[in-house]
C-alpha cells in the first residue's frame, strides 16, 4: 500500500464565512486557496502549510460551538475534540498568545507536554484549536512512547497484517472517477489530461 502524505483537508461548517475568512487568514495568516459556491452554500480552503488545508463549508444556520475544554470527556455523540497546527518555533506560540489575546480570543499560557509545547484557544465558530511546536529532541514518530498503564490489546505503533479481510485489486476497466463540486473550476488547467 501507498505511503500517506498527510492531512489533505480538514472540513469544518460556519454559519459565518466573513468572521471564519478575517480569522483564519487574517488574524493567523492562512492564505485563501480556494473557494467556490453561491450564497447558501459556499466551501472556503486556507493553507495551513506546504501540504495541509483547512476548509469551511458556509451554511447559515449552523451555529457557533459552545466552548468547551480541550480534552475534556462528554457523553453522547461526538466526533471531533480539537485540531492541532504545527507551527516552525517556540517563538511563534508567544507571537500567536499576543495575536489572539490582542483580537480577544482567548489563548491559554504555552503549555509543556513533554514532546510538543501547545497554546490553546478558539475560532470565532468556537471550534477548538491548539498550535503545537515540537520538542526538538524528542520525535514520537522515530520512537514511539506507550506510557498507557492498561495498554489495549490493539497497542503497538506498527500496523498488523491479518486482521482485516485481504483486499482484491480492482480492475483497471471497472475504476471510475465521477466529478465532484468544484471540478468545472478547474478545467483551464486540466489541459492535456485524462477528462474521463
Amino acid at each position: 500500500m501507498g505511503r500517506y502524505t498527510g492531512i489533505n483537508h480538514l472540513a469544518f461548517a460556519t454559519g459565518d464565512l466573513e468572521a471564519t475568512v478575517r480569522f483564519w487568514r487574517d488574524l493567523l495568516g492562512m492564505r485563501l486557496v480556494y473557494g467556490y459556491g453561491q450564497p447558501g452554500y459556499r466551501q472556503y480552503f486556507f493553507e495551513a502549510s506546504a501540504t495541509d488545508l483547512i476548509a469551511f463549508f458556509e451554511w447559515p444556520a449552523v451555529a457557533p460551538l459552545p466552548r468547551r475544554t480541550h480534552g475534556t470527556p462528554v457523553n453522547g455523540p461526538f466526533a471531533f475534540d480539537h485540531v492541532s497546527i504545527g507551527v516552525a518555533s517556540e517563538e511563534t506560540l508567544w507571537e500567536l498568545v499576543a495575536k489572539l489575546t490582542a483580537a480577544d480570543f482567548p489563548a491559554s499560557d504555552v503549555i509543556d507536554h513533554g514532546f510538543i509545547r501547545s497554546v490553546y484557544s478558539f475560532d470565532p465558530n468556537g471550534i477548538p484549536i491548539e498550535f503545537s511546536w515540537p520538542a526538538e529532541d524528542i520525535d514520537v514518530r522515530r520512537r514511539p512512547v506507550f506510557a498507557d498503564k492498561a495498554p489495549l490489546a490493539a497497542a503497538g505503533s506498527e500496523p498488523r497484517d491479518g486482521r482485516w479481510p485481504p483486499p482484491e485489486a480492482i480492475p483497471k476497466d471497472e475504476r471510475f472517477v465521477v466529478r465532484g463540486a468544484g471540478w468545472e473550476h478547474f478545467l483551464p488547467l486540466r489541459t492535456g489530461r485524462d477528462e474521463t
